[in-house]
């Protein structure tokens, strides 16, 4: 069972991290991504704690929009030795 629900708009953007936190009681913070938020993720963990969140959010925020158009992936540049 999840430790408490939170609305993502109470979690706080770690700019460090790449993810939204919320505090813990344990004194680090749960985390979770925007990327998992785009698979559907729904649970926040803490690093150094059992405890989770269950964050509660409108996945179409954090989907692309389907009326734009996918760019190509752009070449990486490739060393050669």
């Amino acid at each position: 069972m999840s430790y408490d629900d939170v609305e993502i708009e109470d979690m706080e953007w770690n700019q460090e991290l790449q993810a939204f936190t919320y505090p813990c009681p344990c004194g680090d913070l749960f985390q979770i991504t925007k990327e998992d938020l785009r698979l559907g993720e729904e649970i926040a963990r803490c690093p150094s704690c059992s405890l989770y969140l269950t964050v509660i959010y409108n996945m179409e925020d954090f989907q692309e929009k389907s009326n734009k158009k996918a760019e190509p992936p752009k070449p990486q540049p490739v060393a050669v030795a």
